[in-house]
């Protein structure tokens, strides 16, 4: 369990948080952000879920820097990517922010990655995310994380920037759940 591992179980663990502030009522008020509201109890949210965000920034970097890599931490990194993102959409959908059939696509993405990734360990083979999952990675964070502050700063101006990254994931989710499958496929061909 070195500070890598540790830093992605943080992550986990902030989960239910940012859940608990999106999904209970409370009573703290709302600021004017351009044409919205930002309910404080969201703001809240959206930084617990910046901050889980640039933990996984953290780790990966450390690891990588340090050679503290682990197969622990190939399958628990994008394990709690996945548990973080499908939260935070799933909340999104809710709310009546993000549409359901983009937050299904990319949920059914990660659901099919995982699977893979399940068959390659009962392979013995530890599946790490690669180039394209790193920036499917980031343009989510980055869409989830502007849609949580109701598109602040952009509500200012009237651009809606979460949603046009919500798309450009979107894209890349796909491109990056085909080319996973693609160099992989071998594992899926291969089992016994």
């Amino acid at each position: 369990m070195n500070l890598p591992n540790k830093l992605t179980f943080s992550r986990i663990l902030m989960i239910p948080i940012f859940i608990l502030l999106l999904s209970i009522p409370f009573p703290w008020g709302a600021w004017d952000i351009g044409n919205s509201e930002l309910p404080v109890a969201h703001f809240l949210a959206a930084l617990i879920f910046i901050i889980a965000a640039a933990t996984d920034w953290i780790d990966g970097y450390y690891a990588r820097k340090y050679q503290l890599v682990t197969n622990l931490g190939k399958f628990m990194d994008p394990l709690a990517d996945k548990l973080l993102v499908s939260a935070a959409l799933i909340l999104l959908v809710e709310m009546e922010i993000a549409p359901a059939w983009i937050v299904i696509i990319i949920i059914s993405r990660e659901l099919a990655v995982t699977g893979l990734r399940l068959v390659a360990a009962g392979e013995g083979i530890v599946l790490a995310a690669g180039s394209m999952g790193k920036l499917k990675t980031a343009t989510q964070m980055i869409s989830i994380a502007v849609l949580l502050l109701h598109n602040f700063p952009f509500s200012y101006i009237d651009f809606p920037f979460g949603i046009i990254m919500l798309y450009i994931a979107l894209i890349f989710t796909i491109i990056s759940g085909v080319d996973y499958f693609i160099k992989n496929w071998h594992v899926m061909r291969d089992s016994k």
